[in-house]
């Protein structure tokens, strides 16, 4: 999961780029890069890091243009060295540079096309530095230079390219092109400004970048649409791909997204919220007469559910962690040892909360269970008399291949055990799943009744179909163990 930004405006645009990048430093803290256009150059500056470790004044001062894209980045696929920071860029044609969130699953194939038949090299393990070459032939293809040649390139991308990812790029002497999959997995939003001196827009991953930066929340990109706004501030889109089965991923809003995004027209705070009622209600359902004295999140995504539990349930709500903000999320941590030690860094309890106390803990879900295993300890260590754990989301039993780090099912506490197993496992007295029947009613809401999500993660049903080994190649290449060896080689 990664966070991009691209904005077509009347002056410089590295600045409100960089100020995007920070609202999105949620979706990955691994690296982060700004691309900017100015006459006939690219100017690119990127690095590991924080956004605000990666850019200092020398750096921004060289990103001058008022066509630009940026990236923060999460690493799912490749390699976690300094090449895989984001955007990448080739010289031709033309010159462009390009940022992508998601995730391909027909990376290795795509490689094999650029490089025999393509005539095309690729520098480093990313997948998106191949959708950036698939691109780049697509459009060299056409033989010239305008937003019809530029939708008939994103035609070629999602002919081509197969699994979830959203686009951005900057081509010198066009502007700005945005494409999305024709499955709509990843999220990608449109968003136009009013300047004393012209029409300005702006795409990025959540509408939140836009509301920071004083942009209008027109509308989410289509699936499988192609978006070109020129140099000009001219907006040009067109769909670029055959209809499909439109599944927003449904992750955005069990965890990823900022509960103050709005994403496919449904607000992440409200699906949230309603995530806590439908898990409250199956709480009474299960023990009507249980014994939970206080509801209590484990900050920061299940803050929303968790006050929506304690009114379901009738029981106090009460804030029992203190939460250290300057240590990441654990989620999105490179490696299983990193994200271990970071619960203890990141946590501590308040023990007037818990001691003597039946505790119900809400997370919004449960994926590796190394960190609700230690929770569940701190709470019991702080004095609780019994601990249950909630998730607002169903058990993760499948690996999620569109761009979310669950790539090995080894990892997963889920996967292959039961409920009872997995409570065991946790060292929890009690442990309550979302239904995912209610999580997907929940994030669509009474607006979207019937609304289709993918939800392979939970149910192990795949939208673009998946190909015979693919599984196994991918937990060779992305596995925990995997990642160490190679930062062991690097």
């Amino acid at each position: 999961m990664c966070g991009i930004v691209g904005i077509v405006a009347t002056s410089e645009v590295a600045p409100a780029l960089y100020d995007g990048l920070t609202v999105l430093q949620h979706r990955g803290q691994d690296a982060a890069g700004i691309a900017t256009a100015v006459g006939t150059n690219l100017r690119v500056h990127k690095g590991n890091g924080l956004v605000r470790d990666v850019f200092d004044a020398k750096s921004m001062a060289l990103l001058e243009g008022r066509v630009g894209i940026a990236h923060c980045r999460y690493p799912t696929a490749g390699s976690e060295g300094s090449d895989e920071a984001q955007p990448f860029y080739v010289n031709s044609p033309y010159g462009i540079a390009l940022a992508h969130n998601g995730n391909l699953i027909n990376t290795d194939a795509l490689r094999r096309e650029v490089f025999e038949e393509d005539r095309r090299n690729i520098n480093t393990e990313s997948d998106s530095e191949v959708l950036l070459n698939v691109f780049a032939h697509e459009l060299d293809r056409e033989r010239t230079l305008s937003p019809e040649a530029a939708f008939k390139a994103i035609e070629g991308v999602n002919r081509r390219a197969k699994g979830g990812y959203a686009a951005v790029a900057t081509v010198l002497g066009l502007g700005l092109v945005a494409f999305r999959d024709a499955h709509g997995i990843r999220p990608l939003v449109l968003g136009r400004r009013q300047t004393e001196t012209g029409t300005e827009y702006a795409v990025a991953s959540e509408s939140v970048a836009l509301d920071i930066l004083g942009f209008e929340h027109l509308r989410d990109v289509e699936p499988g649409e192609g978006i070109v706004i020129t140099a000009r501030g001219e907006l040009h889109h067109r769909a670029c791909a055959e209809p499909g089965t439109h599944a927003p991923c449904i992750f955005e809003y069990v965890y990823f997204a900022r509960p103050d995004s709005m994403i496919e027209n449904i607000s992440v705070h409200k699906a949230r919220m309603r995530m806590g009622v439908t898990l409250g209600e199956k709480i009474l359902r299960d023990r009507p007469d249980h014994d939970i004295d206080v509801v209590i999140p484990i900050p920061d995504t299940s803050r929303d559910s968790a006050m929506e539990i304690a009114g379901v349930l009738g029981v106090k709500y009460r804030e029992g962690f203190i939460k250290n903000r300057y240590v990441g999320r654990t989620f999105i941590m490179p490696g299983q040892g990193e994200r271990a030690k970071s619960v203890r860094r990141k946590l501590n309890p308040i023990p007037l909360e818990f001691r003597n106390r039946v505790v119900l803990l809400v997370d919004d879900s449960i994926v590796r269970g190394t960190t609700s295993r230690q929770i569940v300890q701190m709470a019991r260590d702080a004095g609780a008399k019994k601990v249950y754990l909630a998730s607002a989301a169903p058990p993760v039993r499948h690996p999620n291949i569109y761009g979310i780090d669950m790539p090995s099912v080894d990892e997963l506490v889920a996967h292959g055990r039961s409920e009872q197993e997995i409570q065991e496992l946790l060292g929890c007295d009690w442990l309550i799943y979302q239904d995912l029947a209610d999580l997907e009613t929940a994030v669509a809401g009474h607006k979207f009744p019937g609304k289709v999500f993918d939800s392979s993660c939970f149910s192990g049903e795949y939208v673009t179909g998946i190909e015979p080994g693919y599984f196994e190649r991918l937990q060779q290449l992305r596995s925990d163990e995997a990642k160490r060896k190679r930062r062991v080689a690097t």
